[in-house]
């Protein structure tokens, strides 16, 4: 380990959060095994109340305002942004509205300081949250099953956002959307191969209703877009050959019939079924063009990402702290070889 030691930050983005802010700061804890340096940084997305005022009086570490609000997505980049640049070993993430248990984080890092994972997400044990209907329950194990179907992964709860995230995990992964990183960078983690932990919690009771969404439908349906931008995006060959199959069997369904009608003993005509086939099959070829270019535009994508590594390596510098990692790497010392 280096002189500096490891080091946490626990990251809160928030949205009007000046009632809720104080029980969340307070519940960090102040001291974890294994880590020698803890702060704290919040971003603040565009609030209109005293949400700043408070994080001051708090003792926050680090501020980031957006002067309008941005989207969660965004909060979560710039606040990695700067938790890298301020050498970062370990972030936390957690929300402003203190639905999660801060005190629980101390047991969220420790999967990456053994070395065995290098993201953890919490189990909010969505069946045991009494203001969740039924409904939205089903929703969310949906989601997760999706998300883990995308990802290859195992999560009893994809859409959790309190987790942890090791410094080289974050030089890996890249969000784009603005609603919400979480399930993009699950299936971007396990695409990139990464080890994905998660731990059981219990959150405290609501304080609020959510202000990502303003009804169900509309958590679903961006929650889907979401989601399948990230097939298209790192599995694009699933996405559109699947409708190409889709759109070509129903193809032969006119096709069929047209056969069948011309040798029966009614005749000719019925030219709409070959019309209707003829469309269904163009529609399946162009889905097989579609996933060929998507899948060229995912090897260019995944170039540009390794790139994008090295940019981050060069602008955050090397880790402070050197945290157990599958591969190491041993100096060789050189040996004469007598002649």
């Amino acid at each position: 380990m280096s002189e500096t030691g490891v080091k946490l930050v626990v990251q809160v983005p928030c949205l009007n959060e000046e009632a809720t802010l104080p029980h969340v700061l307070g519940s960090i804890p102040d001291r974890i095994d294994g880590i020698d340096e803890i702060e704290v940084l919040v971003i603040d997305d565009g609030s209109s109340d005293r949400t700043v005022e408070v994080a001051e009086a708090y003792g926050v570490h680090h501020v980031i305002r957006h002067r309008r609000n941005q989207g969660l997505g965004r909060s979560f980049t710039d606040g990695v942004d700067h938790a890298l640049t301020v050498g970062a070993d370990i972030v936390v993430n957690t929300d402003g509205d203190n639905q999660y248990p801060q005190q629980r984080i101390a047991d969220l890092v420790q999967p990456i300081l053994r070395g065995e994972a290098d993201i953890v997400i919490a189990d909010r044990q969505v069946q045991l949250i009494d203001h969740f209907s039924p409904n939205k329950k089903r929703l969310q194990r949906l989601g997760s099953a999706v998300v883990n179907r995308a990802a290859g992964t195992e999560l009893p709860d994809a859409a959790s956002g309190f987790r942890a995230y090791s410094r080289e995990s974050l030089m890996r992964l890249n969000t784009v959307t603005r609603f919400s990183y979480c399930m993009e960078t699950i299936i971007q983690a396990g695409y990139k191969r990464m080890a994905i932990a998660s731990i059981p919690v219990v959150t405290n009771p609501k304080t609020r209703e959510s202000r990502l969404f303003r009804s169900q439908r509309q958590h679903v349906f961006r929650s889907a877009a979401a989601i399948v931008r990230a097939y298209i995006m790192y599995r694009p060959y699933l996405v559109f050959g699947w409708a190409a199959v889709l759109f070509g069997a129903l193809g032969l369904v006119p096709f069929a019939r047209y056969a069948w009608l011309e040798a029966s003993s009614e005749g000719g005509g019925h030219l709409q079924s070959l019309l209707v086939g003829a469309a269904l099959v163009l529609m399946s070829s162009l889905c097989v063009m579609l996933g060929i270019i998507s899948d060229l535009i995912r090897t260019n994508r995944s170039l540009i990402e390794t790139n994008l590594e090295h940019t981050k390596r060069a602008r955050f510098g090397a880790t402070a702290a050197e945290l157990p990692t599958e591969t190491t790497v041993r100096p060789v010392t050189p040996r004469r070889v007598p002649l």
